[in-house]
Protein backbone atom coordinates (compact mmCIF):
# COMPACT_ATOMS: atom_id res chain seq x y z
CA UNK A 1 0.00 0.00 0.00
CA UNK A 2 1.40 3.25 -0.74
CA UNK A 3 1.51 6.09 1.71
CA UNK A 4 0.17 9.59 1.43
CA UNK A 5 4.28 11.02 0.78
CA UNK A 6 4.21 8.80 -2.46
CA UNK A 7 1.15 9.73 -3.80
CA UNK A 8 2.01 13.12 -3.73
CA UNK A 9 5.31 12.63 -5.18
CA UNK A 10 3.64 10.70 -7.96
CA UNK A 11 1.06 13.19 -8.94
CA UNK A 12 3.75 15.74 -8.89
CA UNK A 13 5.72 13.55 -11.13
CA UNK A 14 2.94 13.35 -13.27
CA UNK A 15 2.22 17.36 -13.83
CA UNK A 16 3.18 18.72 -17.08
CA UNK A 17 2.79 22.03 -18.70
CA UNK A 18 -0.54 21.89 -21.07
CA UNK A 19 0.34 23.24 -24.39
CA UNK A 20 -0.62 26.45 -25.35
CA UNK A 21 -3.53 27.56 -27.89
CA UNK A 22 -1.28 28.91 -30.66
CA UNK A 23 -3.91 32.07 -30.97
CA UNK A 24 -3.89 33.18 -27.63
CA UNK A 25 -1.24 35.87 -26.79
CA UNK A 26 -2.27 37.05 -22.87
CA UNK A 27 0.41 39.49 -22.78
CA UNK A 28 0.79 40.63 -26.58
CA UNK A 29 3.81 40.48 -26.98
CA UNK A 30 6.20 38.08 -28.85
CA UNK A 31 8.16 34.92 -27.77
CA UNK A 32 11.40 36.78 -27.56
CA UNK A 33 10.57 40.18 -25.91
CA UNK A 34 8.48 38.12 -23.07
CA UNK A 35 11.71 36.28 -22.66
CA UNK A 36 13.95 39.13 -22.91
CA UNK A 37 12.23 41.17 -20.13
CA UNK A 38 11.75 38.40 -17.76
CA UNK A 39 15.36 37.57 -18.21
CA UNK A 40 16.16 41.27 -17.25
CA UNK A 41 14.91 40.19 -13.78
CA UNK A 42 17.66 37.80 -13.23
CA UNK A 43 20.82 38.13 -11.42
CA UNK A 44 20.76 33.94 -12.44
CA UNK A 45 18.31 32.00 -14.19
CA UNK A 46 17.97 28.46 -14.12
CA UNK A 47 17.77 27.55 -17.22
CA UNK A 48 16.68 30.38 -20.09
CA UNK A 49 16.24 27.36 -22.32
CA UNK A 50 13.22 25.90 -19.91
CA UNK A 51 12.35 29.35 -19.17
CA UNK A 52 12.02 30.35 -22.71
CA UNK A 53 9.86 26.64 -23.41
CA UNK A 54 7.51 27.56 -20.86
CA UNK A 55 6.46 30.86 -21.75
CA UNK A 56 6.30 29.27 -25.31
CA UNK A 57 3.93 26.31 -24.30
CA UNK A 58 1.88 27.33 -21.18
CA UNK A 59 -0.40 30.47 -21.69
CA UNK A 60 -0.54 31.85 -17.82
CA UNK A 61 2.70 30.42 -15.92
CA UNK A 62 2.59 31.02 -12.30
CA UNK A 63 5.32 33.24 -10.56
CA UNK A 64 5.66 32.85 -6.87
CA UNK A 65 8.03 34.65 -4.01
CA UNK A 66 7.36 34.06 -0.53
CA UNK A 67 7.58 36.62 2.34
CA UNK A 68 8.28 36.37 6.02
CA UNK A 69 6.66 39.38 7.70
CA UNK A 70 8.99 40.34 9.58
CA UNK A 71 9.12 45.07 10.69
CA UNK A 72 8.89 47.47 7.86
CA UNK A 73 9.40 47.40 4.39
CA UNK A 74 12.73 48.21 2.64
CA UNK A 75 13.10 49.56 -0.82
CA UNK A 76 14.36 46.68 -2.28
CA UNK A 77 11.55 44.64 -0.94
CA UNK A 78 9.41 47.53 -1.77
CA UNK A 79 10.26 49.24 -5.34
CA UNK A 80 12.77 46.38 -6.46
CA UNK A 81 9.78 43.49 -6.11
CA UNK A 82 7.43 45.71 -8.01
CA UNK A 83 8.94 46.42 -10.43
CA UNK A 84 10.08 42.39 -11.31
CA UNK A 85 5.86 41.53 -10.82
CA UNK A 86 4.96 44.16 -12.76
CA UNK A 87 6.92 43.11 -15.63
CA UNK A 88 6.34 39.02 -15.29
CA UNK A 89 2.36 40.24 -15.28
CA UNK A 90 2.77 42.00 -18.44
CA UNK A 91 4.28 39.16 -20.05
CA UNK A 92 1.20 37.15 -18.92
CA UNK A 93 2.26 35.20 -15.81
CA UNK A 94 0.52 35.37 -12.79
CA UNK A 95 2.28 35.77 -9.67
CA UNK A 96 1.26 34.11 -6.24
CA UNK A 97 3.02 36.09 -2.91
CA UNK A 98 3.38 33.54 0.22
CA UNK A 99 2.72 35.55 3.16
CA UNK A 100 4.63 33.04 5.13
CA UNK A 101 3.22 34.22 8.00
CA UNK A 102 3.52 30.90 10.15
CA UNK A 103 7.30 30.67 8.50
CA UNK A 104 8.26 33.80 10.42
CA UNK A 105 7.07 32.47 13.64
CA UNK A 106 8.78 29.39 13.38
CA UNK A 107 11.87 31.70 12.57
CA UNK A 108 10.83 33.50 15.76
CA UNK A 109 10.45 36.88 13.55
CA UNK A 110 8.52 39.62 15.76
CA UNK A 111 8.79 37.95 18.88
CA UNK A 112 7.03 34.52 17.81
CA UNK A 113 3.80 36.49 18.28
CA UNK A 114 1.29 35.29 15.04
CA UNK A 115 -0.97 38.12 15.53
CA UNK A 116 1.64 40.91 15.12
CA UNK A 117 3.69 39.22 12.30
CA UNK A 118 -0.32 39.55 10.60
CA UNK A 119 -0.52 42.76 10.95
CA UNK A 120 2.88 43.23 9.65
CA UNK A 121 2.15 41.09 6.47
CA UNK A 122 -1.09 43.36 6.16
CA UNK A 123 1.01 46.66 6.28
CA UNK A 124 3.03 44.79 3.69
CA UNK A 125 0.44 44.45 1.12
CA UNK A 126 -0.59 47.79 1.42
CA UNK A 127 3.07 49.09 1.01
CA UNK A 128 3.11 46.90 -2.67
CA UNK A 129 -0.70 49.21 -3.12
CA UNK A 130 0.39 52.21 -2.77
CA UNK A 131 3.69 52.15 -4.89
CA UNK A 132 1.98 51.07 -8.00
CA UNK A 133 2.44 47.53 -7.92
CA UNK A 134 -0.34 45.91 -10.99
CA UNK A 135 -2.33 43.91 -8.90
CA UNK A 136 -4.72 42.37 -11.84
CA UNK A 137 -2.78 39.20 -11.51
CA UNK A 138 -1.40 39.32 -8.21
CA UNK A 139 -2.17 37.14 -5.40
CA UNK A 140 -1.68 36.96 -1.67
CA UNK A 141 -1.86 33.96 0.09
CA UNK A 142 -1.58 33.34 3.50
CA UNK A 143 0.48 30.42 4.88
CA UNK A 144 -1.69 29.73 7.38
CA UNK A 145 -4.91 29.14 5.87
CA UNK A 146 -4.15 27.68 2.95
CA UNK A 147 -1.92 25.02 4.68
CA UNK A 148 -4.29 24.25 7.15
CA UNK A 149 -7.46 24.10 4.22
CA UNK A 150 -5.09 21.91 2.65
CA UNK A 151 -3.64 19.82 5.12
CA UNK A 152 -3.70 16.63 3.33
CA UNK A 153 -2.09 17.99 0.21
CA UNK A 154 0.49 20.12 1.92
CA UNK A 155 2.07 17.58 4.85
CA UNK A 156 2.72 14.57 2.97
CA UNK A 157 4.36 16.84 0.45
CA UNK A 158 6.51 18.64 3.15
CA UNK A 159 7.26 15.02 4.99
CA UNK A 160 8.18 13.31 1.35
CA UNK A 161 11.14 15.86 0.76
CA UNK A 162 12.44 15.22 4.28
CA UNK A 163 12.46 11.87 3.70
CA UNK A 164 14.87 12.13 0.75
CA UNK A 165 17.23 14.98 2.10
CA UNK A 166 19.77 14.28 4.84
CA UNK A 167 20.05 16.48 7.06
CA UNK A 168 23.41 17.92 6.09
CA UNK A 169 21.65 19.38 2.70
CA UNK A 170 19.06 20.95 4.91
CA UNK A 171 21.22 22.75 6.90
CA UNK A 172 23.17 24.40 3.90
CA UNK A 173 19.53 25.80 3.13
CA UNK A 174 19.69 27.98 6.42
CA UNK A 175 20.85 31.06 4.12
CA UNK A 176 17.14 31.06 3.43
CA UNK A 177 16.08 32.12 6.85
CA UNK A 178 19.29 34.87 7.62
CA UNK A 179 21.08 32.12 9.41
CA UNK A 180 23.79 30.30 8.63
CA UNK A 181 25.06 26.36 9.62
CA UNK A 182 27.29 27.49 12.34
CA UNK A 183 23.83 29.11 14.26
CA UNK A 184 22.33 27.13 16.80
CA UNK A 185 19.38 26.62 15.61
CA UNK A 186 15.30 25.62 16.68
CA UNK A 187 13.86 22.47 15.77
CA UNK A 188 11.49 24.42 13.84
CA UNK A 189 14.25 26.00 11.96
CA UNK A 190 15.83 23.04 10.89
CA UNK A 191 12.18 21.83 9.50
CA UNK A 192 11.50 25.08 7.45
CA UNK A 193 13.56 24.62 4.11
CA UNK A 194 11.50 21.15 3.65
CA UNK A 195 8.41 23.39 4.16
CA UNK A 196 9.83 26.27 1.59
CA UNK A 197 10.57 23.75 -0.73
CA UNK A 198 7.19 22.11 -0.82
CA UNK A 199 5.81 25.66 -0.49
CA UNK A 200 6.58 25.44 -4.57
CA UNK A 201 4.82 22.26 -5.94
CA UNK A 202 2.24 23.67 -3.01
CA UNK A 203 1.28 26.82 -4.64
CA UNK A 204 1.48 25.47 -8.58
CA UNK A 205 4.88 27.57 -9.23
CA UNK A 206 6.19 27.22 -12.61
CA UNK A 207 8.87 29.82 -11.18
CA UNK A 208 10.44 30.98 -8.27
CA UNK A 209 11.26 34.31 -8.22
CA UNK A 210 13.24 35.42 -5.34
CA UNK A 211 16.56 36.92 -4.40
CA UNK A 212 19.67 35.71 -4.48
CA UNK A 213 19.58 34.45 -0.93
CA UNK A 214 17.21 31.98 -1.29
CA UNK A 215 18.75 30.09 -4.16
CA UNK A 216 19.79 26.94 -2.01
CA UNK A 217 16.50 26.13 -1.16
CA UNK A 218 14.89 26.54 -4.92
CA UNK A 219 17.94 24.46 -6.62
CA UNK A 220 16.72 21.66 -3.18
CA UNK A 221 13.26 21.63 -5.42
CA UNK A 222 14.88 21.06 -8.63
CA UNK A 223 16.77 18.14 -6.62
CA UNK A 224 13.53 17.25 -5.34
CA UNK A 225 12.24 16.65 -9.34
CA UNK A 226 15.31 14.50 -10.07
CA UNK A 227 14.30 12.16 -6.85
CA UNK A 228 10.40 11.77 -8.22
CA UNK A 229 11.24 12.01 -11.73
CA UNK A 230 9.37 14.73 -13.11
CA UNK A 231 10.73 16.43 -16.41
CA UNK A 232 9.24 20.22 -15.03
CA UNK A 233 11.46 21.72 -12.95
CA UNK A 234 10.85 24.81 -11.61
CA UNK A 235 12.52 27.77 -13.25
CA UNK A 236 14.99 30.10 -10.75
CA UNK A 237 14.57 33.52 -11.75
CA UNK A 238 17.06 35.19 -8.71
CA UNK A 239 16.92 38.97 -8.25
CA UNK A 240 19.96 40.90 -7.10
CA UNK A 241 20.45 41.56 -3.13
CA UNK A 242 20.73 45.16 -2.75
CA UNK A 243 23.55 46.03 -0.61
CA UNK A 244 23.15 47.99 2.96
CA UNK A 245 24.23 51.85 2.54
CA UNK A 246 27.14 51.54 5.13
CA UNK A 247 30.76 50.04 4.59
CA UNK A 248 30.72 46.54 4.05
CA UNK A 249 27.30 45.52 4.48
CA UNK A 250 26.06 42.72 1.88
CA UNK A 251 22.41 43.26 2.45
CA UNK A 252 20.30 45.45 4.28
CA UNK A 253 18.84 44.79 7.56
CA UNK A 254 15.59 45.47 8.77
CA UNK A 255 17.05 45.77 12.86
CA UNK A 256 19.47 48.20 11.56
CA UNK A 257 17.38 51.06 10.37
CA UNK A 258 20.45 52.88 9.01
CA UNK A 259 21.73 50.44 6.52
CA UNK A 260 18.73 50.76 4.35
CA UNK A 261 15.39 52.93 3.06
CA UNK A 262 12.08 52.25 4.56
CA UNK A 263 9.36 53.04 2.03
CA UNK A 264 7.87 54.87 4.58
CA UNK A 265 10.60 57.01 5.69
CA UNK A 266 10.18 60.68 5.70
CA UNK A 267 11.98 62.69 3.21
CA UNK A 268 14.40 64.30 6.25
CA UNK A 269 15.03 61.02 6.92
CA UNK A 270 16.35 60.06 3.35
CA UNK A 271 18.24 62.78 3.22
CA UNK A 272 19.99 61.66 6.42
CA UNK A 273 20.68 58.34 5.16
CA UNK A 274 22.15 59.14 1.85
CA UNK A 275 24.08 61.95 3.48
CA UNK A 276 25.70 59.30 5.71
CA UNK A 277 26.01 56.60 2.90
CA UNK A 278 29.01 55.19 2.08
CA UNK A 279 30.13 56.30 -1.47
CA UNK A 280 33.75 56.28 -2.01
CA UNK A 281 34.72 58.71 -4.53
CA UNK A 282 35.65 57.35 -8.12
CA UNK A 283 34.61 54.08 -7.26
CA UNK A 284 32.06 51.49 -7.94
CA UNK A 285 32.66 48.19 -6.22
CA UNK A 286 30.95 48.20 -2.67
CA UNK A 287 29.45 51.41 -3.43
CA UNK A 288 25.79 51.47 -1.86
CA UNK A 289 24.57 54.63 -3.82
CA UNK A 290 25.66 53.82 -6.84
CA UNK A 291 23.86 50.42 -6.67
CA UNK A 292 20.72 52.07 -5.71
CA UNK A 293 21.04 54.10 -8.99
CA UNK A 294 21.08 50.82 -10.99
CA UNK A 295 18.86 48.75 -9.15
CA UNK A 296 16.25 51.25 -7.93
CA UNK A 297 16.41 55.04 -9.93
CA UNK A 298 16.67 54.19 -13.29
CA UNK A 299 14.67 50.89 -13.73
CA UNK A 300 11.86 52.93 -12.35
CA UNK A 301 12.49 56.38 -13.55
CA UNK A 302 13.78 54.67 -16.65
CA UNK A 303 17.08 57.92 -16.25
CA UNK A 304 19.35 59.23 -13.67
CA UNK A 305 18.68 63.75 -12.80
CA UNK A 306 22.21 64.80 -11.66
CA UNK A 307 21.27 68.18 -10.12
CA UNK A 308 24.47 70.49 -9.49
CA UNK A 309 26.24 73.73 -9.79
CA UNK A 310 27.57 75.26 -13.10
CA UNK A 311 30.70 75.26 -11.84
CA UNK A 312 30.51 71.64 -10.92
CA UNK A 313 29.94 70.80 -14.48
CA UNK A 314 25.80 71.47 -13.93
CA UNK A 315 22.68 69.33 -14.55
CA UNK A 316 23.05 66.31 -16.59
CA UNK A 317 20.55 63.50 -17.22
CA UNK A 318 21.81 60.13 -17.38
CA UNK A 319 19.75 57.75 -19.37
CA UNK A 320 21.96 54.75 -19.07
CA UNK A 321 23.45 53.33 -15.63
CA UNK A 322 26.65 52.65 -18.06
CA UNK A 323 27.25 56.30 -19.03
CA UNK A 324 27.14 57.17 -15.38
CA UNK A 325 29.48 55.06 -14.74
CA UNK A 326 32.09 55.80 -16.97
CA UNK A 327 31.49 59.51 -15.47
CA UNK A 328 31.92 58.65 -11.92
CA UNK A 329 34.72 56.26 -12.49
CA UNK A 330 36.57 59.13 -14.08
CA UNK A 331 35.64 61.64 -11.32
CA UNK A 332 33.44 63.74 -13.92
CA UNK A 333 30.52 63.11 -11.16
CA UNK A 334 31.46 63.71 -7.40
CA UNK A 335 30.13 61.63 -4.59
CA UNK A 336 28.86 65.43 -3.45
CA UNK A 337 26.60 65.93 -6.62
CA UNK A 338 25.49 62.76 -6.48
CA UNK A 339 24.15 61.92 -3.24
CA UNK A 340 21.50 64.79 -3.06
CA UNK A 341 20.45 64.16 -6.05
CA UNK A 342 19.83 59.99 -5.47
CA UNK A 343 18.26 61.25 -2.20
CA UNK A 344 15.57 63.86 -4.19
CA UNK A 345 15.23 60.77 -6.77
CA UNK A 346 14.51 58.92 -4.05
CA UNK A 347 11.99 61.00 -2.00
CA UNK A 348 9.91 61.20 -5.49
CA UNK A 349 9.24 57.53 -6.05
CA UNK A 350 8.30 57.34 -2.03
CA UNK A 351 5.86 59.95 -1.44
CA UNK A 352 2.83 57.61 -2.71
CA UNK A 353 3.54 55.30 0.05
CA UNK A 354 4.01 58.58 2.39
CA UNK A 355 0.73 59.96 1.31
CA UNK A 356 -1.42 56.41 1.59
CA UNK A 357 -0.21 56.52 5.10
CA UNK A 358 -0.76 59.77 5.83
CA UNK A 359 -4.39 60.25 4.12
CA UNK A 360 -5.37 56.36 5.07
CA UNK A 361 -7.30 56.14 8.16
CA UNK A 362 -6.80 52.42 7.92
CA UNK A 363 -3.35 52.32 6.92
CA UNK A 364 -2.26 55.04 8.96
CA UNK A 365 -3.08 53.13 12.22
CA UNK A 366 -1.50 50.02 10.34
CA UNK A 367 1.53 51.65 10.05
CA UNK A 368 1.79 53.13 14.00
CA UNK A 369 1.28 49.39 15.06
CA UNK A 370 3.88 48.04 13.07
CA UNK A 371 6.27 50.95 14.06
CA UNK A 372 6.08 50.00 17.76
CA UNK A 373 6.34 46.38 17.37
CA UNK A 374 10.54 45.39 18.37
CA UNK A 375 11.84 43.58 15.35
CA UNK A 376 13.58 40.50 16.22
CA UNK A 377 16.05 38.49 14.19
Amino acid sequence: MSTDAEKAAAQLAETSIEPANPVHEPSGMDLNSRLELALTIAEECVQPDELRKLLEKKPVPVCYDGFEPSGRMHIAQGVMKALNVNKLTKIGCKFKFWVADWFALMNNKMGGDLKKIQKVGAYMVEVWKAIGMDLENVEFVWSSEEINSRAGEYWPLVLDIARKNKLARILRCSQIMGRSESDELSASQIFYPCMQCADIFFLGADICQLGMDQRKVNMLAREYCDDIKRKNKPIILSHHMLMGLKQGQEKMSKSDPDSAIFMEDSEQEVNTKIKKAYCPEKEIAGNPCMEYIKYVIIPWSGKFDLKRKEDNGGDKTYETYEELEADYISGAVHPGDLKPSLAAMLNAILQPVRDHFKNDAAAKALLAQVKSFKVTK
